[in-house]
């Protein structure tokens, strides 16, 4: 089982910081090399760069949820759920189809419910 994991390239897990601009203030965020793929792919698909995808979901979750806690492990997460719903056919793999262009709901009605998430629902 583990050799699945750990014959990851390591340059996949090392990691990098980029700073990015947040309401006019400069500030770094170190994610591993996955990520920042990841990040790249999701950006490219709406025409943005990644500083500005990271400014844009850093605007939208204080608006929804009045802070920004722990922004660099919201964007792990991002990340996650990017690759889930793709699995889950709510995404399409296609990358030329813009992510703005999806109904919000229908694509989070994909979500299928795992024992992984099921545990997370009843932990938190």
């Amino acid at each position: 089982m583990c050799e699945v994991f750990i014959s990851a390239d390591p340059n996949l897990y090392a990691s990098r910081a980029r700073s990015v601009r947040l309401h006019g203030v400069v500030t770094s965020i170190r994610l591993e090399n996955l990520f920042w793929k990841v990040l790249e792919e999701i950006a490219t698909r709406d025409g943005m760069s990644v500083p500005q995808l990271c400014a844009r979901l850093h605007d939208e979750l204080q608006e929804a949820h009045g802070s920004v806690e722990n922004f660099t492990s919201f964007l792990r997460v991002c990340c996650g759920r990017y690759l889930a719903l793709q699995l889950a056919g709510g995404i399409p793999q296609d990358c030329s189809i813009p992510i703005r262009s999806l109904n919000a709901q229908q694509v989070l009605d994909t979500e299928r419910e795992t024992p992984v998430t099921h545990a997370l629902r009843r932990a938190g």
